[in-house]
């Protein structure tokens, strides 16, 4: 993976330096405004690469309610949006509770509420980065290609994302949003969801410069009282810092110049925020350690 080792800051240019190749050039170019836009996963997209990354879910039907560890797949977003498709198939024990309360179901299918909790991989003091609640039916797919496990899959009435609070209003409250289905069946999950978790704690352990480097995007005003900077996300849209205070906090999104296609693309895109830092004329402020 290309991406840890490409995580560094410039020591040796000077303000003055030239970009001594192609790839800087273009970088320059590209460089974003400090703490310019705010693009980010739409709420559909959000959901995809929730479901596609969460390892356990929480299933709840009618006074029932268990935990699936490992027991979900989700299925590949299509567009236009593929009939008939399951968004999410479970896979629970053919002899569990679950596997009978859905073959007994009168009606063929069963309704439940599922819910999925997409937690930062980094130590930061609040780690829930969203929730994710689905309410529809569960139903046995036709073919049962394993005898000791039942095949389910979801067909969604209602999708709801709550997206944790960035920090910036003292009132600030999550943020909830209601997802359409025919564009949540058409998203896809982030490109670089399955590495997310390892690129930011190898930034967050091994890349402390380069962290302290990229604040240098951010409003100074904005810095005064912060103690400690940690990354808190990484999708194709850019990088998501956490900034804390003693006792709050608030997240900066630093966007990328172009939308990310795929995880190979991610150093380049890191480099190309330190390079606008490193040519940031701001200074920060002196922050507590």
């Amino acid at each position: 993976m290309a991406f840890p080792d490409d995580v560094r800051t410039d020591r040796t240019a000077g303000p003055d330096a030239k970009p001594d190749d192609e790839a800087a050039d273009t970088a320059a170019d590209a460089a974003p405004e400090p703490a310019a836009g705010s693009a980010a996963p739409t709420p559909a997209e959000r959901v995809r690469t929730i479901l596609a990354t969460a390892a356990s879910l929480t299933l709840e039907a009618d006074g029932f309610r268990c935990d699936l560890v490992g027991l979900h797949t989700a299925g590949p977003g299509t567009d236009p949006p593929a009939e008939p498709d399951w968004l999410l198939r479970l896979r629970p024990p053919a002899d569990s509770a679950l596997a009978a309360r859905v073959v007994c179901a009168p009606t063929g299918d069963l309704p439940v509420r599922l819910h999925l909790t997409d937690i930062a991989p980094v130590g930061v003091r609040d780690r829930v980065r969203a929730r994710v609640t689905l309410i529809g039916w569960l139903a046995p797919e036709r073919v049962q290609p394993e005898a000791d496990r039942l095949v389910l899959g979801f067909d969604p009435a209602e999708v709801l994302v709550v997206t944790a609070a960035d920090g910036t209003d003292a009132d600030d409250t999550p943020d909830v949003a209601v997802v359409d289905l025919e564009e949540l069946a058409g998203a896809h999950a982030d490109p670089l969801a399955a590495q997310e978790s390892a690129m930011l704690l190898h930034m967050a352990d091994s890349h402390r410069d380069a962290i302290d480097a990229l604040t240098r995007l951010v409003d100074p005003a904005t810095l005064h009282g912060v103690v400690r900077v940690h990354p808190l996300a990484l999708d194709r849209y850019g990088l998501t810092l956490r900034l804390e205070h003693p006792r709050t906090h608030r997240d900066i999104r630093l966007p990328f110049p172009a939308l990310l296609v795929d995880v190979a693309e991610a150093g380049m895109a890191i480099q190309t925020l330190l390079y606008a830092a490193h040519h940031c004329p701001r200074r920060r402020p002196r922050r507590g350690r």
